[in-house]
């Protein structure tokens, strides 16, 4: 097995045995909207896709949000966990050094953007939550956490693919209204 083979089997494994039931089909779509936004994006970017959120998944290792005073400060200790775990797996499948490092610093920045693809990897992870995440995620939360939560990914979305948020429809209206009034507030 090659070491890109090998990294991807690992992450696919671990993310199976998350305890969030979207987190297997979040990772694997959000590697779906990398690829569909950029057609020629790059195996790194795509491993990135497919483990930026691995931390959830890690039981003993999973960054709680109470533990944090604030949302941004556990979203980026979510990302540098979710980036260490990843290292190590990398290093275990004898990835490229180069590699490492370009997965490391992408899913390090995936909330907040970086450069042009861990921009790229930010849009593809928040279309994914609209996409997939957010029915789960509106099982588990109140209206108001599910306009605040999707208030923030509108706004870290890229202007010009607002759009495609719009255009995702849900089984339960009641998503479907709130994320359309959450888009016509950017519009």
């Amino acid at each position: 097995m090659n070491s890109i083979h090998c990294v991807k089997k690992k992450i696919e494994s671990i993310i199976a045995l998350s305890d969030i039931p979207e987190d297997p089909i979040h990772s694997s779509n959000t590697c779906k909207w990398v690829v569909k936004l950029d057609p020629s994006a790059d195996e790194s970017l795509q491993i990135a896709a497919l483990g930026h959120d691995i931390e959830r998944a890690v039981k003993d290792r999973k960054i709680l949000q109470n533990d944090y005073k604030d949302y941004a400060q556990f979203k980026e200790a979510h990302a540098m966990n979710s980036a260490v775990i990843l290292k190590e797996i990398m290093n275990e499948c004898g990835l490229d050094e180069k590699m490492v490092k370009d997965i490391c610093k992408m899913v390090h920045y995936h909330e907040v953007g970086y450069n042009k693809k861990t921009n790229l990897l930010q849009d593809a992870d928040t279309l994914s939550f609209f996409e997939v995440n957010l029915p789960l995620y509106y099982t588990r939360n109140n209206k108001e956490e599910i306009k605040r939560r999707c208030l923030w990914g509108l706004k870290r979305l890229s202007l010009d693919l607002r759009h495609i948020v719009s255009e995702f429809t849900y089984k339960d209206k009641e998503i479907e209204t709130l994320v359309k009034l959450c888009v016509n507030q950017f519009s």
